[in-house]
């Protein structure tokens, strides 16, 4: 029989958190989730070592306090911090060619409150309502048209792609009809402008 592996204490667990979020940016919901991963693998090795199922599920349920009490303390240490990572997020993910619909979903998916993400997405990238939010969804419609090739991107020795389908496309990606429309229709020259004038945004 193996020797039953030591259960990680708030030690370990702050360990493994530290390791963590220097190799990765992270949500406070996406940290719990890799340290309850940990749990649940240290749960495995040791059932597999001859601890009884039982005991081991209640060995984890004595941790999970310590778990928050870790990522209470990388919270107070600035090491993760959900609304730096939104903003810094809505971005990035901008820039790549994502809609502000599609950012807010990504970060719902990191476990990003929705207050947080609206203030995220307010302040990287303008209120709904304004015009600096409208060049940014433009911007990010520009670089999902080159990187699809269509619109001002198009290749002039190959046909011209079904415009439903090129509609499908960015409407999937959480784009509405007017930003489409203002995207397909712009020169290319124009395009690749907005494109560089949106990147070079602090």
């Amino acid at each position: 029989m193996e020797d039953i592996p030591t259960a990680p204490d708030f030690k370990a667990l702050r360990e493994m958190a530290l390791a963590h979020v220097a190799r990765f940016a992270t949500t406070e919901h996406s940290l719990r989730q890799t340290l309850e991963r940990r749990l649940r693998r240290w749960g495995t090795r040791a059932v597999h070592a001859g601890l009884p199922e039982e005991d081991a599920e209640a060995t984890i349920r004595t941790l999970r306090p310590a778990v928050e009490d870790v990522i209470v303390a990388m919270t107070e240490l600035g090491a993760v911090n959900d609304a730096g990572f939104a903003r810094s997020r809505a971005l990035n993910l901008t820039r790549t060619g994502r809609s502000r619909r599609a950012v807010a979903a990504h970060l719902a998916t990191k476990g990003v409150d929705q207050t947080t993400t609206q203030e995220a997405l307010n302040e990287s990238l303008g209120e709904r309502s304004d015009e600096t939010a409208r060049e940014a969804e433009l911007a990010a419609a520009l670089v999902l048209a080159r990187k699809r090739r269509v619109g001002p991107f198009c290749r002039l020795d190959r046909p011209q792609e079904d415009p439903v389908r090129v509609m499908g496309i960015f409407a999937r990606n959480g784009f509405s009809r007017d930003v489409v429309q203002a995207a397909l229709e712009m020169d290319t020259e124009e395009a690749e402008d907005r494109i560089i004038a949106f990147r070079s945004r602090p």
